[in-house]
């Protein structure tokens, strides 16, 4: 029970900081945060994502530009142009290490405004730290796992993060209904998303993409968005007026 515990934990503790840090708050600017809260951010997202660690910066001058050239040739990730979600996967990967080490060019628009905190991004993302927190993993799972078949749980812990992001961006563009008709293969997941916290509402995201909020209908309940609601409150972060879609 305790792996399982631990397991769900790195699920949605690293599930909430790349939607709220990386996704909502790099990507889109949905909200804004002080530079302290901000660098808080930065190291709770390390803990959580742990061995798979994802930069801010990386991240979100990607996932700009998958909104800017969703389904086209152009897309770091899309169904459409990849053979399958492991030949995805690897393009993404590749993609996001190229932006991160600035080996391609990056037009101005998909940097403006995008955290970087370059000392920081480079212990986090090193073999080092990666390899710190695989050692920690499976030195709980020799501790704590009463199972074999818990032990099946050990990929997932260490590659959560390109897990949450394969979901959406393979799944998400093949299943699901639509709410919204889009010049896109964008897909709503889950009537109530609780396995991915709001993030599978990605047909209606990439309607509305700079609504903090990724629910719609009724039903749509973000659970991400219930928490940014909370941290707008006790004033962490300040939330923006919602606009036009980006």
């Amino acid at each position: 029970m305790t792996v399982i515990i631990f397991v769900l934990t790195l699920w949605y503790g690293g599930l909430f900081f790349q939607s709220f840090f990386l996704h909502r708050y790099a990507a889109h600017q949905v909200f804004t945060m002080s530079k302290t809260a901000e660098r808080i951010t930065f190291i709770l997202t390390w803990i959580f994502q742990g061995s798979s660690y994802l930069s801010a910066y990386g991240y979100g001058i990607m996932h700009r530009m998958h909104h800017a050239y969703t389904d086209t040739e152009k897309d770091p990730h899309s169904p459409l142009y990849d053979a399958n979600l492991f030949a995805m996967m690897w393009k993404t990967k590749n993609i996001y290490q190229a932006i991160n080490q600035q080996q391609i060019p990056v037009e101005d628009r998909f940097t403006k405004h995008v955290p970087q905190w370059k000392r920081f991004d480079t212990f986090a993302s090193s073999r080092v730290s990666r390899f710190m927190w695989i050692g920690f993993y499976i030195t709980f799972f020799m501790l704590f796992a009463t199972a074999w078949w818990q032990w099946l749980l050990l990929p997932i812990a260490l590659l959560m993060a390109p897990i949450h992001g394969v979901i959406i961006n393979w799944f998400g563009h093949i299943y699901g209904y639509e709410n919204f008709k889009m010049k896109n293969t964008s897909k709503n997941l889950f009537p109530i998303d609780v396995l991915m916290m709001g993030e599978g509402y990605h047909n209606n995201h990439h309607k509305f993409a700079s609504r903090a909020n990724f629910g719609v209908k009724w039903h749509e309940i973000d659970f991400t968005y219930v928490i940014i609601k909370i941290l707008d409150t006790i004033g962490f972060i300040k939330l923006k007026p919602v606009t036009a879609k980006v």
